[in-house]
């Protein structure tokens, strides 16, 4: 057990109460009462056409590769650094991934690297809000308009973000979301789907309902339901959902604790960074962020990997993120290799999450403050050491 974990889910709001009046509900499978609240409030406070609550956002993802049609040998872009459920959800139909490298400011993919990706056979892209910071999204529309491909927008870390005043999710045909454990908002396990372009909309309600036309049975458009398409199961719980909507309805208070804690780390860690060479996280002017994580680039892969240790040492677990998907055992069998993607493979080596979760205290927050501000004359003892061992 660590004194400060890297995440810990946290009850906010009437996440107890909703689950209590879920269960008396007699409803506990999908679509009940709290999924519909939960679809309403999020269409509300992003402003999309539909919201469609999923088991994940991977099942999210899997949704609009389905929704694209997505065949054998289309080709998708996405960044290199991501979740692999990015582009396994467009791999699982078939699709060969085309990785793009990403910013060395945002960490998001690289829009200037796009025209040199596409192909007749691009048939999406797949941008990525990396720390719910928004991509480039005015030149990745108007390159994906030029080329007629689809844009999805994978906003697993941005609810809540905004690119140039427009809420992330609202740009591309179709976006998803993530209610895991690690998010702003969470149920544990779950996601969304948010859908822009209304052509998407019935053929998504049929794709999340095994196959079904059963939601236009519900709202007695037809006398029967049957199976009319391909789909699966992604409907999640009515449980799930009321413990989601009690944390959608407390968004407000929620986000006020993570822009305390976000802000405490970025000011008290701002001279050490200065002084070790560590790089903060950059955003844009146009973009506001939704306080999703806290990272520093460090140096180095020895010292990022040296200051995991020193901090576990203290009880305090911080991690790195994501592998490059190209140097992946799959990304391998894609033809990825090492430099195809630089900074992708430069940052990933050298990222660093800080432990960030709704009830981080800034007492506890500066006591991790104290600890990697330790951590610069243990690294040079440590160093000095191993050269008088080994100078070579």
């Amino acid at each position: 057990m660590y004194r400060i974990p890297f995440n810990r889910p946290c009850l906010t709001g009437n996440e107890q109460l909703y689950l209590a009046q879920a269960i008396a509900n007699g409803h506990a499978s999908g679509d009940g009462a709290f999924t519909k609240k939960c679809h309403v409030l999020l269409e509300e406070i992003v402003g999309v056409r539909k919201a469609l609550l999923t088991t994940s956002c991977t099942h999210a993802l899997e949704m609009a590769a389905l929704l694209l049609d997505i065949q054998p040998g289309d080709e998708v872009i996405c960044p290199s650094f991501t979740f692999v459920s990015t582009i396994n959800a467009f791999v699982l139909r078939g699709a060969t991934p085309v990785f793009c490298d990403i910013r060395p400011d945002t960490l998001n993919l690289d829009e200037r690297l796009l025209e040199g990706l596409i192909t007749p056979r691009t048939r999406a892209i797949l941008p990525v809000h990396y720390a719910g910071v928004g991509c480039e999204m005015d030149a990745i529309l108007e390159i994906a308009k030029r080329h007629g491909i689809a844009v999805v927008e994978d906003n697993a870390h941005g609810l809540l973000g905004k690119y140039k005043g427009k809420n992330l999710g609202t740009f591309g045909c179709l976006a998803t979301q993530s209610f895991h454990e690690t998010k702003n908002f969470t149920c544990g396990e779950g996601g969304a789907l948010l859908i822009n372009d209304p052509q998407y909309v019935e053929r998504a309600e049929i794709i999340r309902e095994k196959g079904t036309n059963r939601s236009r049975f519900f709202r007695g458009q037809v006398d029967k339901y049957t199976w009319v398409d391909v789909g699966s199961s992604y409907l999640p719980s009515d449980l799930l959902a009321a413990f989601l909507y009690g944390q959608l309805e407390a968004r407000e208070q929620i986000q006020s604790k993570r822009k305390r804690i976000w802000e405490y780390y970025h000011e008290h860690l701002r001279d050490w960074a200065d002084k070790a060479g560590v790089r903060q996280p950059i955003i844009p002017d146009h973009c506001e962020q939704p306080y999703h994580m806290y990272y520093v680039l460090m140096p180095s892969l020895a010292e990022r990997q040296a200051l995991i240790e020193h901090l576990k040492g203290r009880g305090i677990l911080s991690v790195f993120h994501y592998l490059p998907l190209h140097l992946s055992d799959m990304g391998q069998k894609f033809g990825g290799k090492v430099g195809d993607c630089p900074v992708t493979e430069d940052v990933s080596d050298r990222l660093l999450r800080l432990p960030f979760y709704n009830d981080l205290t800034e007492e506890e927050q500066a006591y991790v403050v104290a600890e990697i501000g330790s951590f610069s004359t243990s690294w040079e003892d440590t160093s000095r050491h191993a050269y008088a061992v080994n100078p070579h």
